[in-house]
């Protein structure tokens, strides 16, 4: 073997593997659309697969969110709010729950990259890093289960919302039950955190720009009026877009293409499975049998944005979809593309503690979506 193959051979290939594992979901979503494209080939049909008002919405949120982040918006008002705690319980408290309005607005991945580096800076400066994995495992359930009650809160919850066309207020009836529970269930497991008093030394931050900051709130709101249908999609896209060339144009090199890409790929992957009938008919059939529980173990393997995308196409159940791919984000580490950030994070800041943190993560996860998946059922059967 010549050198130069040996140097391709211990550099080139950790590099690529290190892509790959950074970018599995949607190397994964491209991989499982070439192999339908086999199947059905390239015509007409595939223009209408894409849903442009999803992909549209998804841009401009994480664009506008990425500016927010380049000001350190969100850092700013978390430090502000976590630094007037005296105790423990109540630091605690406020880590979690920044996290869990965050994600309403940020989407789950964007409000855990923001507030997880946060809690860490805050457990070391008061020499409480033996709370990390709970405080980094309670931090990952608030993100996924925090934008269970509007359109908008999570991806998933953007692309059926659109899909179906579903109401707003109906929308936030079927809702309603599993985020009441999943909000008793968070509080439930952080009141157990003991009042220890500390003193935090975390550097305040510097107030952000406050023209900036209403300039990107408007833009903002503009682009949740996609979802709600009051503008079209291209004119917002066009609006926000020339908006953050001109303001920070670094904002939309920091857009989560990721999951931009894996959204377009599964958008082909099960426009194709409808398209080959024994594959339609079998799961057509599986979805059939409760597109809950289908929904839900499906997340365990694929994730929630990949299966609300599959099985959008195989049932008109929308309400216990619309629950089974927001509550399966829990459970097991690839149930949410958060969780595998939640999972790096820690193993970059504390890996001797990284045994413990998969213990609480499992046990906290599937404790969760076991009583979120049961109350869901037998709510199901009370409204009947």
């Amino acid at each position: 073997m010549s050198t130069k193959t040996a140097k391709f051979n211990n550099i080139s290939v950790p590099r690529f593997g290190k892509f790959i594992v950074a970018h599995l979901m949607p190397v994964i979503a491209v991989a499982l659309a070439a192999v339908t494209c086999i199947f059905v080939p390239f015509d007409r049909q595939y223009l209408g697969y894409f849903n442009l008002s999803t992909l549209a919405t998804l841009f401009c949120t994480l664009a506008v969110v990425s500016a927010f982040k380049n000001i350190r918006f969100f850092t700013w008002l978390a430090k502000k709010i976590v630094l007037k705690f005296g105790n423990l319980r109540n630091t605690v408290f406020a880590l979690v729950f920044i996290t869990y309005f965050g994600s309403m607005v940020m989407a789950n991945d964007m409000a855990l990259i923001t507030f997880l580096p946060l809690g860490y800076i805050v457990l070391e400066s008061c020499e409480r890093k033996d709370k990390m994995p709970i405080v980094f495992v309670m931090q990952n359930v608030a993100a996924n289960l925090g934008g269970m009650l509007t359109p908008f809160g999570n991806p998933q919850n953007i692309y059926l919302y659109s899909f179906y066309g579903i109401d707003t207020l109906e929308f936030l009836k079927i809702m309603s039950v599993p985020c009441a529970v999943a909000l008793l269930l968070i509080i439930g497991v952080c009141i157990f955190v003991k009042k220890d008093k500390i003193q935090l030394f975390a550097e305040p931050e510097k107030r952000p720009s406050v023209w900036r900051s209403i300039v990107y709130s408007l833009l903002f709101v503009l682009s949740l009026l996609i979802v709600f249908d009051v503008l079209p999609w291209y004119i917002v896209f066009a609006i926000v877009l020339t908006a953050m060339i001109i303001l920070d144009s670094n904002a939309l090199g920091k857009v989560d293409y990721g999951l931009l890409i894996t959204f377009a790929a599964f958008f082909v992957f099960s426009g194709n499975l409808a398209r080959i009938d024994a594959i339609s008919d079998f799961l057509s059939h599986l979805v059939s049998f409760s597109p809950l529980l289908v929904g839900v173990t499906s997340c365990q393997f694929i994730s929630n944005v990949p299966t609300a995308v599959l099985l959008s196409k195989f049932t008109t159940d929308y309400a216990n979809l619309l629950v089974a791919v927001n509550i399966g984000g829990l459970g097991t580490p690839i149930a949410s593309l958060a969780s595998l950030i939640t999972l790096n994070e820690f193993r970059k800041h504390n890996r001797k503690a990284f045994g413990r943190y998969i213990i609480t993560f499992l046990l906290i996860n599937f404790s969760f979506l076991a009583v979120l998946v049961g109350t869901q059922l037998l709510w199901g059967l009370a409204i009947k």
